[in-house]
């Protein structure tokens, strides 16, 4: 993925006009551990960090609020991948940790080395779906090009977040 800045690894979101709403840069290089999303003015959203443990690791999401993060002792969330060995699907668990221990609430679904994903909530409801994009001949452009659906309730740049992580976990960013 290519970046708005010349010396990193990124990409941008833009909206149905065109127009840009989210950008992702690690400023450094591709599998870098942490993932910068800022919205279009390049203010900081989140900060991602990926986390070592000894068999899996963790994604963990920190929330920027003005110039400063959050809970700076806390992650605002974390992804965990579940099972990986045992099946060709992707599947993670996400824990919010907001101001109240919320627990996990959602689960991102795809296929290994797929763009494509799901992100479905803790009653099974699907809150975001990606899938590859097409021209409007109905030809498929590159794998790294999506179309991203998001329910109208759902908080835009946590989900944005969310398909960082995944796109990070499948080593695409």
């Amino acid at each position: 993925m290519k970046s708005l800045v010349f010396h990193g690894n990124g990409c941008t979101v833009f909206d149905s006009r065109g127009d840009v709403v989210f950008r992702m840069d690690n400023y450094q290089q591709r599998g870098s551990r942490k993932v910068y999303l800022m919205d279009s003015n390049g203010k900081v959203l989140f900060t991602i960090n990926r986390k070592k443990l000894p068999i899996f690791g963790c994604w963990e999401g920190f929330k920027w609020i003005g110039n400063s993060r959050v809970g700076m002792e806390r992650p605002w969330f974390q992804v965990r991948r579940t099972h990986p060995i045992l099946s060709k699907d992707v599947s993670c668990i996400v824990n919010l940790k907001s101001d109240e221990n919320i627990g996990s609430c959602y689960r991102i679904i795809g296929l290994e080395g797929k763009s494509a994903l799901k992100i479905i909530d803790f009653s099974g409801q699907i809150v975001a779906e990606a899938t590859q994009k097409q021209s409007s001949s109905g030809v498929p452009l590159g794998e790294d090009v999506l179309r991203l659906m998001v329910e109208g309730n759902a908080d835009k740049s946590l989900v944005m977040a969310l398909v960082t992580v995944y796109g990070l976990i499948n080593n695409k960013l």
